[in-house]
């Protein structure tokens, strides 16, 4: 028997698009939110140089910079208000979630449900204020030490930048939950995926231009297109791989009634920890090479080797690369999932996995099938940040888009889609409740 849910997932369409009206205004609020962050984008802090600005970003694009630039829509190139983008609430959201596993406080407000989640929340705007200060003050810093760059370096420089760049940041926070409670999709996946895809029309420009010029063969070109499509198909299937633990639901009698036992699934993601590992692993091996960017040569002897060591395309760059990205996958995992919280809620709704004793044996169990889908989804990231640094470094191709990138747009477009189709079944819904309504008025 179809149900009637799979009934009209099967027969969903966007030729609908046009008379959900709901959707149609989430969607035009979405785009018009993203318009705004990429205005600001432009918009560069005051008392800058931009011409000495640009000398130094050359110097200094291959290291942390550069990977925050693209996700900031080239915001750190120009010095815009939006330079810090969204990255601090980012990094505060990932601290609090670690202080949850070790904060018995923290750990308790999660269980409260809506309530503890607002006070979360509410900790991790703080957080995010205190990184965004911290930042903007060594952004000001390090501007001021780069020659030409501030046209009146002091402390007058400096307040108004950590004021203008945390303001910037708040107002990125403040426009990424606008857009998830009013718009469509993630507001905060959003805005980065939009920084993404904003700088790659130009970088695509750039190479087809090299190409014309003969500076890079027709063939390297062509080869790299085909590979990022077979890595978007390739990342959209394992995206969407699960590994579904059958959960049986024993009979149960209400009143007079005796109701059959159900069964449904408990879903796997083969990928938990999402984007983060790569992102994490990236901003680390990238961290002496921003320092030796800024020394500008006049740093320790080891600190000029490390920094050649781990460069684009070394062996020991993509060796810690890979090992960091393993490590970070089970971090991540072991953080954002818990076997033994999933196997209580399990016992206290009457559920078990079949041949598996409730309690402290399906918790065991949960988290070996966990561990063992985890070392394949570790090897899937692996493998799709790698083989582009692989193929980059070797076939010298001017931009950099990386696997973290390509992650990031495919699971940002993905979950989008899944919620306009989300939004199109739930229209569908009402629309069958109005011709039944209408249908049981006309009998009467």
């Amino acid at each position: 028997m179809v149900s009637a849910a799979e009934q009209l997932a099967a027969n969903l369409n966007f030729g609908s698009l046009g008379k959900a009206e709901e959707l149609k205004k989430r969607i035009w609020f979405t785009l018009g939110a993203l318009i705004v962050f990429r205005l600001g984008t432009y918009i560069p802090l005051p008392g800058i140089n931009p011409d000495a600005l640009q000398d130094v970003f050359r110097g200094a694009q291959q290291g942390i910079i550069g990977l925050f630039n693209m996700f900031s829509g080239g915001a750190v190139e120009r010095m815009a208000i939006f330079a810090l983008n969204i990255m601090p609430y980012i990094s505060a959201s990932i601290i609090v979630q670690l202080l949850t596993t070790v904060s018995p406080t923290l750990e308790a407000l999660k269980k409260e449900g809506e309530a503890g989640r607002k006070k979360i929340n509410q900790y991790t705007r703080y957080l995010t204020v205190v990184l965004a200060v911290f930042q903007a003050y060594g952004i000001a810093v390090g501007l001021e030490r780069s020659t030409g760059v501030v046209m009146d370096p002091g402390w007058f420089f400096r307040i108004s930048t950590v004021i203008t760049l945390t303001g910037g940041t708040m107002f990125m926070m403040w426009l990424g939950e606008q857009i998830t409670s009013r718009g469509i999709g993630n507001g905060t996946s959003l805005i980065i995926f939009g920084g993404i895809v904003a700088e790659l029309p130009g970088a695509f420009v750039r190479t087809l231009e090299l190409g014309r010029q003969g500076a890079i063969s027709t063939p390297i070109i062509l080869g790299v297109l085909v590979m990022v499509v077979c890595l978007i198909a390739f990342i959209v299937f394992m995206e969407r791989a699960q590994r579904r633990l059958l959960i049986q639901y024993p009979k149960r009698q209400v009143g007079n009634r005796l109701y059959e036992g159900q069964s449904s699934h408990l879903p796997l993601k083969l990928n938990t920890s999402g984007v983060i590992p790569p992102i994490f692993a990236s901003s680390l091996l990238l961290i002496p090479t921003t320092i030796a960017s800024f020394l500008q040569g006049a740093g320790p002897e080891w600190l000029n080797q490390v920094t050649a060591l781990l460069g684009h395309g070394r062996p020991l760059y993509m060796l810690l690369y890979v090992l960091l990205i393993v490590f970070f996958c089970f971090f991540y995992t072991a953080i954002v999932f818990n076997p033994v919280e999933t196997a209580d809620n399990l016992k206290k709704h009457g559920g078990f996995i079949p041949g598996i004793r409730p309690g402290e044996r399906t918790a065991e169990y949960i988290d070996y099938v966990l561990t063992r889908i985890t070392v394949v989804g570790a090897a899937y990231i692996a493998a799709v940040c790698l083989f582009p640094e692989v193929l980059i470094s070797y076939a010298a191709v001017p931009f950099y888009f990386g696997g973290t990138s390509l992650l990031i747009v495919v699971s940002v477009t993905m979950d989008t889609v899944s919620q306009i189709q989300g939004h199109l079944l739930a229209h569908q819904y009402e629309g069958l409740v109005k011709k039944s309504k209408l249908r049981g008025g006309k009998r009467k």
